[in-house]
């Protein structure tokens, strides 16, 4: 089979980005779930920029962070240990609103060392953070990992902070000027959220004797292949309204 030219890549990829403008833009409805639009992120900056994998923290009320979207359970644990270590590339990306470039292992275990020994353990080689920015405030960071590939072109590099400027405005979206709701209020509905999707995954998980990973799959792909907010179908789990053994079954079907 012949390999497509660097101009049939570039071309695909031109299609690959509107494609997920386009369905970033279409949850963008007064109804819109903020877990499904963060999922979706995470989920597009994989396969569009060709990197390992993707998370994402968000500011909650304490002013503390939490991870509210990972691509896989890698990611969700770089995320977890960030948390925990107060340091990182996220963390670093919130503090300052500057992008973090990191793509040499041994820069990253010197400026963080704890940081870059799980980085090296989880067999990743670059990381890097992307600002999730209104105006002058900072409400979360994209944070993205590869494992020996490419380091990111100036153009990826400016796709992320587009994907990460559409999520803010996106999460941003359902609070007007006129509304007396705060910036952390907003935040904290979509962790609040995400509170429920661990919850479900758990339960998955322990239903099916699968990890968290396989679980989350088919949680999200439930949601998807149904239209249904990703968030309603984790409270329908947590509640037991649905049977984790539905969502299962879907994934095992395909």
């Amino acid at each position: 089979m012949t390999e497509p030219d660097d101009g049939q890549r570039t071309s695909r990829q031109a299609a690959m980005v509107a494609q997920s403008f386009v369905a970033l833009a279409d949850t963008l409805v007064d109804d819109f779930d903020v877990v499904e639009l963060l999922d979706r992120l995470v989920t597009d900056c994989v396969d569009l920029l060709g990197v390992s994998a993707s998370a994402i923290l968000l500011v909650n009320l304490d002013r503390s962070l939490e991870v509210v979207a990972s691509s896989d359970e890698a990611s969700r644990l770089m995320e977890v240990f960030q948390l925990e270590s107060h340091s990182g590339p996220c963390v670093e990306a919130i503090q300052t609103g500057q992008q973090v470039v990191m793509t040499e292992l041994p820069e990253i275990r010197r400026i963080w060392p704890a940081f870059g020994a799980k980085v090296a353990e989880f067999g990743f080689s670059a990381v890097y953070a992307f600002p999730m920015r209104l105006r002058e405030e900072t409400v979360g960071a994209l944070n993205i990992f590869n494992a020996d590939r490419p380091a990111l072109t100036d153009f990826d590099r400016r796709l992320a902070q587009a994907l990460a400027d559409v999520a803010t405005i996106g999460i941003l979206q359902q609070r007007s000027l006129s509304q007396a709701s705060s910036l952390a209020e907003q935040l904290q509905l979509a962790l609040s959220s995400r509170i429920s999707v661990e919850q479900a995954k758990g339960v998955i998980a322990e239903y099916a004797g699968v990890d968290m990973g396989v679980a989350f799959e088919a949680l999200r792909s439930y949601s998807r292949s149904r239209r249904v907010k990703l968030s309603a179908v984790a409270e329908a789990i947590t509640s037991r309204s649905l049977e984790p053994g539905a969502v299962i079954a879907g994934r095992e079907r395909r």
